[in-house]
């Protein structure tokens, strides 16, 4: 079903390591939408418990919290950057530590709520692909293009890897293969708004792709039903 809003909206979910946020940012930009990247608000969220030695997974520990964090998006030079009460976050939040963090807080109803409100409103606003785990199926259910991305968790958890090793992480694939796994048992079992596609998505496997192909195919699904290309 369409949005009934003016505004157009394009839903891509999947796992981590999926390639979510390069592919939606640049088909955003290919159509001249706004990207929006759900994933970075959880993981801000997530870092900012970390940093105040709060357990992610606990809801008694993670909600005073939400009254002092402030959260904003910004591009710069064709970026999307975040800002946690406004100091730049964007290279700490990509971390394993802060992802987990991540799927930790996002199991949390008020996290959920807290930042849900954040997502609708820029749905309302303007023309989005918004990438994440549930936008298909809980933030945006009546997106006028859905897409279900995904691949192997060891093609993954190299593409994650090398992502890491490019920004100086020091870490190892195994240990990157192994949070995978952790994170998409976590993601897709958790009772509020598991990772799963919705009924109407597209379900595009990218494992072995590379980065333009799998662009490529996105952008063809998205024009075809956007602008009849």
């Amino acid at each position: 079903m369409p949005t009934e809003s003016k505004h157009k909206a394009v839903a891509i979910d999947g796992p981590s390591g999926a390639g979510k946020s390069t592919i939606s940012r640049i088909v955003a930009k290919k159509l001249g939408f706004i990207y929006a990247d759900t994933g970075a608000l959880y993981r801000a969220v997530g870092y900012y418990a970390l940093l105040n030695s709060a357990d992610p997974k606990s809801p008694e520990a993670v909600t005073p919290l939400l009254k002092d964090i402030r959260i904003a998006l910004t591009y710069e030079n064709g970026e999307q950057q975040v800002y946690v009460n406004g100091r730049n976050v964007s290279d700490e939040i990509r971390t394993p530590a802060v992802s987990m963090a991540a799927s930790d807080v996002s199991a949390i109803p008020v996290v959920r709520q807290f930042l849900l409100d954040t997502q609708k409103r820029i749905a309302r606003t303007s023309d989005v692909v918004m990438d994440g785990r549930d936008i298909g199926t809980v933030v945006l259910p009546n997106a006028d293009v859905k897409i279900f991305l995904t691949a192997d968790v060891e093609d993954r958890a190299r593409r994650r890897f090398e992502e890491l090793a490019k920004k100086g992480v020091n870490t190892s694939l195994e240990n990157v293969l192994t949070q995978m796994k952790a994170r998409d048992a976590q993601d897709s079992g958790r009772a509020l708004a598991p990772l799963k596609p919705a009924l109407d998505a597209i379900l595009v496997d990218t494992t072995g792709n590379e980065l333009e192909k799998s662009i490529g195919v996105i952008y063809s699904i998205v024009a075809e039903r956007l602008l009849g290309l």
